[in-house]
């Protein structure tokens, strides 16, 4: 039996989380508008608009490292108005030392109450945007989200289209690296399914069968 290099708690999917942009499977249009966006940061609120697992908050995340931000992170299902002004009150002082700018990660931007929406559009509108401060808000989709709220903010779509030749190499990668062997490796083409997460998963329990 092959001795795996796999360690507990930490799955997979965290072991192997991207930490810059550069690393991210795929995506070549997200990472492109990522990368000169670090080069040259501003206020801003970007959208990140695409199927689970095409890697939105991890690249957010990757984001807020590579611009030096203080995170404050917001669950949409807290995103109610209350949450939203006492999350964001923290902008009005500095970011702690080190840190360059606030950065407000809203994650499934498509569960917000419509009055969190509208609370939002002074703080991301020219007139009133929060300074020194960066929004990302990621959904599946925009169905649910107000017209003005999308106005207010770049949307950058995500996709899986294309990924599953890379994510086949890399889950073999990985596989190696974690104990397996050639011998008893498992088919990886049919383990990419478009979705990192969910084939990370897939192959941790070909590890965990070991």
């Amino acid at each position: 039996m092959a001795t795996m290099a796999l360690t507990f708690p930490q799955s997979l999917a965290d072991k192997y989380r991207p930490r810059q942009v550069s690393g991210f499977l795929g995506l070549d249009k997200p990472k492109k508008i990522m990368a000169n966006f670090i080069a040259n940061p501003r206020a801003a609120a970007f959208l990140f608009s695409g199927p689970s697992g095409t890697g939105k908050t991890t690249l957010a995340l990757a984001l807020c490292d590579g611009i030096q931000g203080e995170l404050i992170h917001i669950p949409s299902q807290h995103c109610s108005v209350v949450e939203l002004e006492e999350s964001l009150s923290r902008t009005q002082y500095f970011p702690m030392t080190g840190k360059k700018w606030w950065f407000v990660l809203v994650d499934e931007a498509d569960q917000m109450t419509e009055k969190a929406q509208l609370a939002l559009l002074s703080k991301l509108d020219s007139t009133g945007r929060i300074e020194n401060t960066v929004f990302v808000f990621t959904c599946n989709d925009t169905e649910r989200l107000e017209k003005r709220f999308l106005s207010r903010c770049l949307t950058v779509e995500f996709s899986s289209y294309g990924l599953n030749g890379n994510l086949t190499a890399f889950l073999k990668e990985v596989w190696l690296a974690e104990g397996g062997t050639e011998e008893n490796a498992p088919n990886f083409a049919r383990m990419a399914c478009g979705n990192v997460r969910e084939s990370l998963a897939k192959l941790e329990i070909e590890l965990l069968s070991m």
